[in-house]
């Protein structure tokens, strides 16, 4: 035990000192002596670790080694291994059948499924692509190319066009690995741009004119750069197909995204059983659709859709442009569902007067620009009189007929038929009996004549027809709700009483007690509420209405206990006004369109919830409304809309509200 430093002699002197020293150094050579064995003992402390962290790296090596061959083994001992390879296909077929795009999903869950897959050619066979002119083109090749050469192509696209150029790197994708399938290539669609329905469906957003056909949802497959191989298929050649010059290499890629992919589609034109091209606008590669000619044997549908009016050139020669050739007087033989809107076609086409048609169901919005005389257009019709189901048309710009319209065209089998644009096609309209139909609407942009005449007399040619659903001058959203619930505008914008055409000029709406007796959906645009609304009251509310032209008295209902409509089901009302009377205000006419609102569905919507069932011809009351739709009508106000929604039903009732301004001095507001 060495002395403590306080426990030497006070003062020092030269023992106590030479004792201090060496204490010192005794202390000294002890404290480094503990440091190299403190030194030791860490090193061998660090060596027994990392000996022991080696080992459990071993270990969990072995162990992760173990789990993969247990997984693997699992995997090899599961059911689905034993699945023979006929069920498996049968079953892509049904996940086919639901989800058209499904075998992207299917191929990239393991090799096998893979290969069952690519061995499957039905499944590659519907093209469900929501695109740019951006995209790669090499999607509709690769996708063509596992659908085989024979199985029939049943093709839905629908083009958005972006403004602009963009990288050859956003342009071209790089080739993605397989675990970047699901959170990459597959893209879900925006809501689509055109209709939702066909006449008399269920409400929906509407952006362009309603008669076009439902869209689907799409699915964007973007595939790896895939280099052509031998047995592959054949490259697009340079632009000199389409324009008779060496293509230029510093144009942008996007504009000729259409070329190359219509290239690839025209080339297996002989499997198309469906074609369906929509697109937003006009875009850098349009002419592509001009290589579109020659037979489709195995079309049935046929559709080029535009949202807005497109420039064609004068000479765009293609498939509903064509003429009969000797050689192919009957391109398209199986075609029965025709859909153009602000495409270009001829009249006289094969598409529309084939020798032995099929069509059955044609949908034509005209360009702005075409000027078509009536008698061709009702050569259309008179060439698929016998198969024809659903007729929409619209035309901006009608000429006079240059031969005799004839006295009547019978539609045996015509169940739908919408008619607007120029008022000259109300003349078509005065040349048909259709005995089969059920809808009817029309949106004529400045009629010349009361329109209740026209279908008065249509119901009585056609011998009284099950009519049970009539759209007048019911067009596209106010811009007021269109921009609030579809995002934007779109179709013509009308004009007239507060920016509406009145609908149809309808004087009288006397004929609903003729026509309407079978009437479960009536849609009207731009009407006087009193008149309407008066004509649907309860019998006692009614006014008293003239007589017909075609004899039948405007209250008499007979067998409908006096109601007009009594199957009455939905009514839909857009930009419908009240009477401003000379010495009213806005307020007070309002008040009047909105108690005789009031009084209607009180009438046909008691509170003792009678008339549920529907009526009984000549007893009871009539069917309850389920659905009252008002967009930029009358201001009706909150308790109002509450009191609908206690009759109609809370889900049952749409309301759209007018811009304030127009109702300032408006009580209601």
């Amino acid at each position: 035990m060495l002395p403590s430093p306080l426990s030497f002699q006070e003062p020092p002197t030269a023992s106590s000192l030479a004792t201090a020293r060496a204490v010192l150094a005794d202390s000294l050579k002890n404290a480094s002596s503990l440091s190299e064995k403190i030194n030791a003992a860490q090193v061998a402390l660090a060596q027994i670790v990392a000996e022991a962290e080696a080992e459990i790296e071993d270990m969990l090596r072995e162990k992760h080694t173990l789990q993969e061959t247990i997984e693997q083994t699992q995997a090899y001992l599961s059911p689905i291994r034993r699945l023979p390879g006929e069920l498996l296909r049968e079953l892509f077929m049904w996940c086919f059948e639901g989800h058209p795009c499904c075998a992207w999903v299917l191929s990239a869950v393991c090799t096998t499924w893979r290969q069952q897959a690519l061995g499957i050619p039905r499944i590659w066979s519907k093209i469900r692509l929501f695109t740019n002119q951006s995209s790669s083109p090499d999607t509709i090749r690769l996708w063509l190319e596992r659908s085989g050469p024979n199985v029939p192509l049943d093709i839905e696209i629908y083009l958005r066009v972006v403004q602009g150029t963009e990288s050859p790197v956003a342009t071209y994708p790089r080739r993605r690995r397989g675990h970047e399938l699901f959170t990459h290539t597959f893209v879900s669609a925006p809501a689509p741009l055109f209709g939702t329905g066909p006449l008399g469906s269920a409400p929906g957003h509407l952006l362009v004119p309603h008669f076009t056909p439902s869209v689907t949802p799409f699915i964007v497959p973007q595939p790896p750069v895939v280099h052509h191989h031998p047995g592959g298929w054949e490259s697009p050649p340079p632009m000199t197909m389409f324009h008779g010059q060496p293509a230029d290499l510093s144009t942008p890629p996007n504009l000729h995204w259409g070329h190359i992919a219509v290239y690839y589609l025209v080339q297996q034109m002989h499997r198309w059983e469906r074609f369906v091209f929509r697109f937003d606008k006009g875009f850098g590669s349009i002419a592509a659709l001009k290589s579109i000619t020659g037979s489709a044997p195995l079309l049935k549908e046929f559709e080029v859709s535009s949202a807005s009016a497109v420039f064609y050139p004068q000479e765009w020669g293609w498939l509903p442009s064509s003429n009969p050739t000797p050689s192919c007087l009957n391109p398209l033989p199986n075609l029965q569902t025709l859909t153009l809107q602000y495409a270009p076609f001829k009249p006289t086409s094969p598409v529309f007067l084939q020798p032995a048609t099929q069509l059955v169901s044609i949908n034509i919005r005209a360009l702005p620009a075409s000027l078509i005389p009536l008698d061709r257009i009702l050569s259309i019709i008179n060439a698929n009189r016998d198969t024809l189901k659903i007729l929409r048309l619209h035309f901006a710009s009608v000429s006079q007929a240059v031969l005799p319209l004839p006295a009547a065209t019978t539609l045996e089998h015509l169940e739908e038929l919408y008619i607007g644009g120029h008022h000259l096609l109300s003349q078509l309209i005065d040349t048909l009996a259709l005995p089969q139909l059920h809808a009817l609407d029309l949106d004529f942009d400045a009629p010349r004549e009361p329109i209740e005449e026209t279908i008065a007399s249509l119901y009585a040619r056609s011998q009284n027809p099950i009519l049970q659903t009539l759209a007048i001058s019911y067009g596209p959203p106010s811009p007021s709700s269109s921009a609030s619930s579809s995002g934007g505008g779109g179709g013509p914008s009308w004009s007239g009483y507060y920016g509406y055409v009145a609908a149809g000029n309808v004087v009288s709406w006397a004929f609903l007690a003729e026509c309407g007796g079978s009437l479960e959906v009536l849609k009207v645009g731009g009407a006087a509420l009193e008149g309407l609304l008066g004509a649907l009251a309860a019998p006692e509310d009614q006014p008293l209405m003239p007589t017909t032209n075609n004899g039948g008295a405007g209250n008499a209902g007979a067998g409908n206990g006096g109601w007009a409509c009594p199957h009455l089901r939905e009514l839909h009302l857009r930009g419908c006004h009240s009477h401003s009377h000379p010495h009213h205000s806005h307020s007070h006419a309002a008040q009047d369109g909105v108690g005789k609102l009031v009084r209607m569905v009180d009438a046909r919507n008691p509170d003792n919830g009678g008339g549920s069932g529907g009526m009984s011809m000549g007893t009871g009351t009539p069917h309850r409304l389920v659905r009252l739709e008002l967009d930029d009508c009358v201001p009706l106000g909150g308790d109002v809309v509450r009191w609908l929604e206690g009759r109609i039903g809370k889900d049952g009732v749409v309301c759209v509200e007018p811009p304030a301004e127009r109702y300032a001095q408006s009580v209601w507001m």
